[in-house]
């Protein structure tokens, strides 16, 4: 029954790939250009928003603002707490008159804490516009919406179904979405999701995330009268994370990086307890397993006698495996790419997202594709930028493919 759905959803996407593609769409080329504008200056109202992953206040105006602009669209809207996040997810969905059920999605959270858009609000310095998520991932965002946009614009309705999600906890592993994100895209035959490339590129698979927590109990003393009273947990934390370096596996491409550590709160006490946080990458599920039983083995040979060493990998979010019905995809997307006299590279990227959620491994459905979003750099940096020359061409693009996605297997 897999082998069957798979090559159903294969069939699928190389019916998109021989879509006819030749000359440009200059109606919806013009269309896109006059809707530059407009995009910019609302990129830069989004932008001037903080809407951090845990800023309920902030995360509920941008979620005001997409969900107007939705019922402007014509979509009908629902608004879904999604706990424990502090914002709420946005749904919208537009019905057709065809055959496809097509989802674009994206989240509208960033990774920046209250008042950062205060210190360093929108600009536009040449074709690069700066601030807090202006690419990651409002940029993205506003890519929906215009789309949406010049869709209704053009009166075009053969697709069944054309679905938003806008959800507020990707920078936090859409630990109160990722559900929803998991039943909407089961019902659907592609999904576009709008993170942002950092060149003429979609992404075509992505790496699952997991965190490695690390925790050592140990005795607190006084540092200066009783020292060797007490069992130092930070020192067995450092010898554990030496011995647990190298945790990772080039040949799969897993990586596990200690990132955040822990231990002690007064100068002159032996700290008691001691922990640190490593973030994993991984392409293959089963690294979790693997990371987990080989920590538990090394974790047994310790450097501080009578202190409790414990560890455990996280599975925080699955990978976007790399498949061939979301290659095809991406060769359409190159196709609709040409015709601007441009070209779209196909990549892998080491950063996890919520295509993850999206794609099913096991049934192979829906058919996914990544980077979809404005062209930008420098992500969850001070200067992280996003090309405002990609505008008009990510909008082309994404018209294109519901277009073609919409007719894909008809005659």
């Amino acid at each position: 029954m897999k082998k069957t759905t798979l090559m159903l959803s294969l069939i699928a996407a190389m019916a998109v790939s021989n879509t006819s593609f030749s000359q440009t769409d200059n109606g919806l080329l013009q269309a896109a250009q006059k809707k530059k504008a407009d995009l910019v200056n609302d990129l830069g109202r989004l932008v001037n928003i903080d809407s951090g992953t845990d800023d309920a206040k902030g995360l509920g105006q941008v979620e005001a603002v997409l969900a107007q602009r939705l019922k402007e669209l014509g979509a009908q809207v629902e608004i879904v707490a999604a706990p424990p996040a502090a914002g709420k997810m946005v749904i919208g969905t537009v019905a057709g008159s065809g055959s496809k059920n097509i989802m674009l999605m994206i989240h509208y959270d960033t990774v920046f804490g209250i008042g950062e858009a205060a210190r360093r609000p929108f600009k536009v310095s040449g074709n690069k516009a700066y601030g807090p998520g202006v690419a990651d991932a409002k940029g993205g965002a506003l890519i929906i919406l215009y789309a949406l946009d010049l869709i209704r614009e053009r009166g075009f309705r053969e697709f069944k179904t054309l679905t938003v999600l806008f959800n507020p906890d990707e920078e936090k592993s859409s630990l109160g979405s990722r559900d929803m994100i998991r039943k909407l895209s089961a019902d659907q035959d592609y999904v576009l999701v709008f993170e942002p490339p950092e060149a003429d590129r979609v992404t075509v698979g992505t790496n699952g995330i997991a965190y490695v927590y690390l925790s050592v109990k140990g005795l607190a003393s006084h540092a200066g009268s009783a020292p060797e009273a007490g069992r130092n947990a930070a020192v067995e934390l450092s010898n554990q994370i030496m011995q647990l370096k190298d945790l990772g596996s080039p040949a799969k491409g897993t990586t596990v990086n200690w990132t955040v550590i822990q231990a002690g709160d007064r100068v002159n006490i032996i700290p008691e307890k001691a922990s640190a946080t490593a973030d994993m990458r991984m392409s293959d599920l089963s690294e979790i397993e693997r990371v987990q039983q080989d920590a538990n083995r090394i974790v047994l040979k310790k450097f501080i006698p009578e202190t409790e060493v414990s560890v455990k990998v996280e599975n925080r979010r699955p990978p976007f495996s790399k498949n061939a019905a979301s290659d095809e995809l991406a060769a359409t997307a190159d196709r609709i790419y040409q015709e601007l006299g441009k070209n779209i590279q196909p990549v892998v990227m080491r950063y996890g997202t919520d295509a993850g959620f999206a794609y099913n491994p096991n049934t192979g459905k829906p058919v996914v594709l990544d980077g979809m979003g404005i062209v930008g750099d420098r992500i969850h940096s001070a200067d992280e930028w996003a090309d405002l020359d990609s505008v008009v061409p990510r909008l082309y693009l994404t018209v294109r493919m519901i277009e073609s996605m919409s007719k894909a297997g008809s005659k």
